[in-house]
């Protein structure tokens, strides 16, 4: 390999591209034209645009995708995660145009990507599975069948991808088919697949992942566990690593679990197979992700790997050479996503005006941010991660608090107050951390009012810098938050609720 295309977008673009560099390799970045200014495509080597902001004619038409990588002559495609990373088509596309998939086989992605195949596949390899009903070629009738027979409540599951796309709960029988026709409607859109499947819910879990590398010569490795219970509507936030809760026998078995699947489904590169756990430590199979992960920074702060240029290596067709793996320290990730979370977490797109992110010991920052860049609306709204890392997990957190209350966003709105408020919470201290943490201790959360107090104030600040340039054409007017054609500068009140920003308390 010389040349990898990175056929994604946002702060793991800047990864990859960095990765890539590290290994001796040109990197290559593919835009649309509400990317055309993004960070990614100026820390790349080159770029080549593709389409229009929807992604359906940019980053998921693997006609436009394949044909970037042959006008700047890759001859790898890396698909980060999301968009096109879990299609076996892609993955195959790929592989036809003669290039290098940097993942796993279309086969592996195609068994191990289905939840309802995955499932089959954990269940023969002896791992246990949520109860529930999974058949390739369920109609709304056998799904309305096999609800009957399992009960209330339940969920309702697309097959395919993830993300809490495609997923209901149902409480009652008479909710069922409201559910099925809007789960499947979101499937078939996110996934291109309605596939649907039914699980059983289990009360007071923790959503605990594994780490897995395989060769594809026989080696398959884990990297210890990361527990990813702190979510909002099924979609991470937080996640750490290792798990206060997991002690080592309980490590091992999850790991054992981890290989044996992935060895059942001829897995191959880097990929995450992922378990509901009980209070009695009692594990449940519950999906593989055939890809790299949002929160792969934890298990390489941990244990040192670095797993993207693990993916390279392996892509290239290296063994694996790193032998058994320990984990150090503690390490939590927290993602600063541009959405509201006093508004049920509703999308916030919109301008960065001003740009702040905390550097230091134990603490690194991935991001696909930079000042006077617009965030799309088209896109997930995943902005940055903030990695921390300790000796112990007491003194992560504290690092983590740190690093947030230090992170500063002025412009579209951010969940930065929110993850503090979290972070700071004694049951989150405490390492109480299941599924529904959000739920039981966050209902009808609200900013702090020293938030909207620091909200003015910056505010007001960004209007005496925004009059100041208008005073100083050469001085770059045009280039702040007032940019917008008009000439205008923000009125300051205006923008309270607007954004959010993680500043030390007052």
């Amino acid at each position: 390999m010389h040349k990898v295309l990175i056929a994604n977008r946002g702060e793991i673009a800047v990864r990859i591209a960095r990765a890539c560099r590290e290994v001796g390799l040109t990197a290559a970045a593919v835009f649309s034209e509400a990317d055309r200014d993004a960070l990614h495509v100026r820390v790349a080597d080159e770029a080549v645009f593709l389409g229009p902001d929807a992604p359906e004619a940019s980053y998921l038409d693997i006609g436009r995708v394949l044909e970037a990588a042959r006008q700047c002559g890759a001859d790898a495609v890396h698909p980060g995660y999301g968009f096109l990373a879990e299609s076996p088509q892609f993955a195959s596309a790929v592989h036809d145009a003669g290039l290098v998939f940097i993942g796993p086989p279309a086969e592996a992605i195609g068994r191990l990507g289905n939840k309802g195949e995955a499932r089959r596949l954990a269940a023969q390899a002896g791992v246990p599975v949520i109860p529930g009903y999974a058949d390739p070629g369920a109609d709304d009738a056998a799904l309305v069948a096999a609800a009957q027979r399992l009960g209330f409540p339940l969920l309702v599951k697309a097959a395919a991808g993830g993300g809490g796309r495609g997923m209901r709960r149902v409480d009652r029988e008479d909710d069922l088919a409201a559910a099925l026709a809007a789960a499947r409607r979101e499937a078939q859109a996110a996934f291109g697949s309605g596939e649907l499947l039914l699980e059983t819910p289990l009360p007071d879990v923790r959503h605990i992942e594994v780490q897995v590398l395989a060769d594809g010569r026989g080696t398959v490795l884990t990297l210890g566990e990361r527990e990813c219970s702190i979510q909002r509507r099924h979609q991470k936030i937080i996640e750490e690593s290792p798990s206060p809760f997991v002690i080592p026998q309980l490590r091992t078995r999850l790991s054992q679990a981890a290989e044996a699947v992935a060895r059942v489904g001829g897995y191959v590169n880097a990929g995450t197979v992922e378990f509901l756990v009980d209070p009695e430590g009692r594990f449940y199979f519950l999906e593989v992700n055939t890809r790299l992960q949002v929160e792969h920074p934890i298990t390489e702060a941990v244990t040192g790997v670095d797993l993207v240029k693990a993916q390279l290596h392996i892509a290239s067709g290296e063994p694996l050479r790193l032998g058994p793996v320990e984990m150090r320290g503690h390490a939590l990730e927290c993602r600063i996503y541009a959405e509201d979370p006093a508004r049920d977490f509703s999308p916030s797109p919109g301008p960065v005006w001003m740009l702040d992110e905390p550097r230091g010991p134990g603490v690194r920052i991935d991001s696909g941010l930079r000042p006077g860049w617009r965030v799309p609306v088209a896109y997930d709204p995943l902005l940055a991660k903030v990695i921390a890392w300790d000796q112990t997990r007491g003194e992560a957190i504290a690092r983590m608090d740190e690093a947030l209350s230090r992170y500063i966003l002025l412009g579209c709105r951010t969940n930065l107050a929110f993850l503090q408020d979290v972070i700071r919470h004694e049951a989150f201290r405490r390492g109480e951390t299941a599924t529904r943490f959000l739920e039981r201790h966050f209902p009808g959360w609200r900013p702090r009012d020293a938030d909207l107090a620091i909200a003015v104030a910056a505010a007001a600040e960004v209007l005496r810098q925004e009059r100041a340039c208008s005073t100083h054409p050469t001085s770059g007017a045009g280039a702040g938050p007032g940019a917008n054609g008009t000439g205008a500068a923000p009125d300051p009140w205006d923008t309270i609720g607007r954004w959010r920003m993680g500043m030390r308390d007052a």
